[in-house]
């Protein structure tokens, strides 16, 4: 069983709340494990003919991650309106998924497990799953579609899980460290 403490009490999360908080536990962990015993420079550092780096996907999980728990709490405002952004707005996201100069992977993990800290309070403490807002304007939105707070979270299992599968690869073309086997 998981639990939270919220005023310095104790909450146990059971049932489909404690799933997807090990769900989400399991994902982070193995994100996080890509990066073990690595310099910042090494972090950063592309292997592929991908522009992804380990604490690129990391940042950028990390954003997905945050958004989507303000979604569930705030809706579409939460969100940009990607239909109305521009070069200079795509070019910032793009900086999600490398490291920039100054940034170092003890800041970008420990803004990730700021992040997951407080999405798993939102798991335990959110009054109902259900809650449903509509989509934030996007072209693979389709116009008019809502999501729950539970398919949201079920959402940033499935991202974090395919971002910890491209760091695997990355990590491997790195130095040959395997996440498992």
């Amino acid at each position: 069983m998981t639990e939270t403490t919220h005023n310095n009490a104790t909450t146990p999360a059971t049932g489909e709340r404690a799933d997807i908080l090990e769900a989400l536990a399991k994902q982070r962990h193995f994100l996080r494990f890509t990066t073990r015993d690595l310099t910042d420079e090494q972090a950063g550092q592309r292997t592929t003919v991908s522009e992804l780096c380990l604490g690129g996907l990391i940042k950028h999980v990390t954003s997905v991650e945050r958004h989507w728990a303000e979604f569930i709490l705030h809706g579409p405002s939460a969100m940009p309106d990607f239909t109305a952004m521009t070069e200079k707005d795509w070019a910032a996201r793009a900086d999600e998924f490398r490291m920039l100069p100054g940034e170092t992977l003890a800041g970008v993990l420990a803004a990730y497990e700021e992040v997951a800290a407080r999405t798993d309070e939102l798991v335990t403490t959110l009054p109902d799953l259900n809650v449903t807002h509509l989509l934030p304007k996007a072209p693979w939105n389709e116009p008019g579609a809502r999501m729950s707070a539970r398919r949201v979270l079920m959402h940033v299992v499935a991202e974090t899980a395919q971002h910890s599968g491209h760091a695997d690869i990355i990590r491997e073309a790195l130095d040959g460290a395997k996440s498992m086997g």
